[in-house]
C-alpha cells in the first residue's frame, strides 16, 4: 500500500469515528468492501489510524492553535498528517508532498496551499507548538476532559499512572492451554521458532514483538490464544470445578467461554444477544476443540434459553463502556459521553438480577467490566448487594491498566 493509500484510509477512518461510528465496525466493513487489502496493508492502516486517534488531545489542539475551522475533510487529513511527522519515522518531504497531493483533489484544490502552509509551520515551530499546545490538559493526556476530572474524582491517587497507560501500545500476551503446555515449555517452541517473550504466570506470556497469530506454534491446534493479561484474571478468580454447569452470559468473543473449558470439564452455556458475535465465540471454540451449549438471545429473555436447571458458577461479563480497555480501542475515549456510565449501570442492574435467579445457592457469580468507572464497578457491586440478601461478596478486584494489561474489575459474589 503506497503512503497516500494508507494516509487517504486513515482519514476516512478517523474521520468516520469523529462523526460518531465505532472504529471496529468501520474496519470490518473496509474489509469487507476491499478484500484485496492484504494483512500487511491493514496493519499499517490501523496503526495509522489508531495512533491518530491515541493521541487526538494533542493533534487536535495543534491544529486548533494553527488553523481555524477548515471543511472537515481537510481536518482529518491534517490530524494524520500530524500524527505521521510527530509520532512516525515516514519521511517529512514524502508526508507533506503526499498530503498536499490528496488536499488537490478536495474542493477543487481550493484548501492546497492552507494544507501546505500548516505542515511546513509545524515542521518550523514543532517545539513551541507542542508545548503551548501541553498547556491544554486534554492535549496533555489526551483524553476529554470530563474523563481526566472523573479520573481524578475516582483514582485520585493513580489518575496520571492511568492517563499515561491510555497512550501505550498494548503488548501482545498469550493464553497458554494448560491442556497442551506450560507458559516455560510454550517459551521453548517459540524460541524454536525465533521467536522470544517473558513469562508472567504457569499459563501467561507476553511476546517481545507482536506477529501474526498464524505464524504461533500450534495456534490453529488450540495450544495458544491471544488475550490481555488482565482479561485472563477472570477465569482463576471464577475457578470452575469439573462437572459444573457454568454460564458465560455475553459470552463473545469467547475468549473467556474458552479459558473456561480449558480449566475443568465442566459444562458451559454461553450467552450472547448478536448472531455475528456468537459466531466467534463458535469459532474459537472450534479452534480450541472445545464444545459449549450456545444461545443468542437477551439475557432478560430468561425463557428463550433457561432450562430451569440452576448452574454452579456464572460468569457476568456485563456490557460496560469499556474505559478500561482504550489503548487497544482508542476509538472509546472520543465516543464516550459523560452519562454513558450511569446508563451502562442500569442496564447492569436488570441483567445481573436475571442472571442471580439461575444460580444455585451456594454457588458464585463473577461481576466483569472492562471498565474504571465506579458507577459500572463497586457502585453497582454495593446496589446489587443492597437488592439481594443472599448475596455475599468474597472479594473483588480494581485492575488498573498499565504497560502489562488493560483496566478491569472483578467482584466475586456468592449465593448464601
Amino acid at each position: 500500500m503506497s503512503m497516500a493509500t494508507a494516509q487517504y484510509w486513515a482519514t476516512t477512518c478517523v474521520g468516520a469515528v469523529l462523526r460518531g461510528r465505532n472504529l471496529t465496525d468501520v474496519f470490518n466493513e473496509l474489509w469487507a468492501t476491499h478484500p484485496e487489502l492484504s494483512a500487511t496493508e491493514r496493519g499499517a492502516l490501523q496503526d495509522m489510524t489508531y495512533g491518530c486517534l491515541r493521541y487526538y488531545g494533542l493533534l487536535q489542539q495543534l491544529l486548533n492553535d494553527m488553523v481555524s475551522t477548515p471543511p472537515a475533510e481537510i481536518r482529518e487529513l491534517l490530524l494524520v498528517a500530524l500524527y505521521q511527522l510527530q509520532f512516525t519515522r515516514n519521511a517529512v518531504h514524502a508526508v507533506v508532498n503526499e498530503t498536499v497531493d490528496r488536499a488537490a483533489k478536495i474542493a477543487g484544490g481550493r484548501f492546497k496551499n492552507l494544507v501546505n502552509a500548516v505542515l511546513r509551520r509545524f515542521l518550523r515551530e514543532r517545539v513551541h507548538l507542542i508545548q503551548a499546545a501541553q498547556k491544554h490538559t486534554q492535549a496533555r493526556f489526551n483524553l476529554p476532559h470530563w474523563w481526566l476530572m472523573c479520573l481524578q474524582q475516582q483514582h485520585p491517587k493513580h489518575w496520571q499512572n492511568i492517563a499515561a497507560a491510555s497512550v501505550m501500545h498494548p503488548p501482545m500476551t498469550l493464553r497458554i492451554n494448560r491442556r497442551h503446555h506450560t507458559a516455560q515449555s510454550y517459551l521453548g517452541l517459540l524460541h524454536a521458532a525465533g521467536m522470544d517473550g517473558k513469562v508472567m504466570t504457569d499459563y501467561a506470556l507476553v511476546l517481545t514483538e507482536p506477529i501474526s497469530v498464524q505464524k504461533l506454534p500450534g495456534f490453529n491446534e488450540g495450544w495458544v490464544s491471544v488475550q490481555d493479561f488482565g482479561a485472563q484474571q477472570a477465569i482463576p478468580l471464577l475457578n470452575p470445578q469439573k462437572g459444573e454447569r457454568i454460564l458465560d452470559a455475553c459470552a463473545a468473543p469467547g475468549g473467556k467461554t474458552g479459558h473456561i473449558l480449558e480449566w475443568a470439564d465442566c459444562q458451559v452455556t454461553a450467552l450472547d444477544i448478536e448472531p455475528t458475535r456468537l459466531q466467534r465465540v463458535k469459532a474459537n471454540l472450534h479452534r480450541l476443540n472445545f464444545h459449549a451449549q450456545l444461545f443468542c438471545a437477551p439475557a432478560e429473555d430468561i425463557h428463550s434459553w433457561y432450562d430451569g436447571q440452576a448452574f454452579d458458577a456464572i460468569l457476568a461479563d456485563v456490557p460496560c463502556t469499556a474505559s478500561g480497555v482504550i489503548k487497544r480501542h482508542p476509538d472509546i475515549k472520543w465516543l464516550r459521553r459523560p452519562q454513558d456510565a450511569l446508563q451502562t449501570a442500569a442496564q447492569q442492574h436488570s441483567l445481573l438480577d436475571t442472571l442471580w435467579t439461575t444460580l444455585k445457592p451456594k454457588g458464585r457469580m463473577l461481576l466483569a467490566t472492562c471498565s474504571l468507572f465506579a458507577e459500572e464497578n463497586q457502585q453497582q457491586m454495593q446496589a446489587f448487594l443492597q437488592r439481594h440478601d443472599d448475596a455475599h461478596v468474597r472479594e473483588h478486584h480494581v485492575l488498573l491498566p498499565n504497560g502489562t494489561q488493560d483496566g478491569f474489575f472483578y467482584a466475586l459474589i456468592d449465593k448464601i
